[in-house]
């Protein structure tokens, strides 16, 4: 399998909103109960992207997504804003073949361009294929939270996992460049 890595468009949304509700679903990564829409799902997307943030597809030879990886906001407060959250999904066919790890790796590379300090992972459920790829792409272990959500049937544990980017906070942003703009 030839797999690339290029920005998500408006075109892969419904790709997007059927892997993302066999996530919701199936798995334990969203929290959700209830898979969102295409209508909620483009205007997530047009919400990420018109801040600025990365917005990404893993696509086959034939231009199949195969998954799909973002950076939003971990929190909305102006201090936080060198400090991202990612989210990454892969369709059940792909999962297993290093595309979670590939769009983790641009996705880190997008963000550091950006200028952002910091990214975290907020693993759902605790998995552990999750935790895996993303120390595997540098993050280290930054707390777990206990019971933090009920979904099929269990209680669900959530692990926070950081990775510094760029001089993440041995000096000082400069506040006139994205991401500093943002407010």
């Amino acid at each position: 399998m030839v797999l690339s890595i290029r920005d998500l468009t408006p075109d892969d949304l419904p790709s997007v909103t059927a892997i993302y509700a066999d996530a919701v679903l199936n798995g334990t990564a969203s929290y959700e109960l209830v898979p969102p829409d295409l209508d909620e799902m483009t205007a997530r997307f047009k919400a990420i992207t018109g801040k600025g943030y990365p917005y990404i597809a893993a696509v086959d030879e034939v231009d199949t997504l195969l998954g799909y990886a973002y950076a939003s906001a971990f929190r909305t407060r102006p201090a936080y804003r060198w400090l991202v959250e990612d989210s990454i999904y892969v369709a059940e066919q792909a999962r297993g073949l290093g595309v979670g790890k590939a769009l983790l790796k641009a996705l880190v590379l997008r963000c550091e361009a950006l200028g952002f300090r910091q990214i975290v992972a907020v693993v759902g459920g605790a998995s552990e294929a999750s935790v895996a790829v993303h120390r595997s792409c540098g993050f280290s272990f930054a707390g777990r939270l206990d019971g933090t959500g009920f979904k099929h049937g269990t209680w669900l544990d959530t692990i926070f996992m950081q990775r510094p980017l760029g001089e993440a906070q041995s000096s000082n942003p400069d506040l006139s460049t994205y991401p500093g703009t943002l407010a």
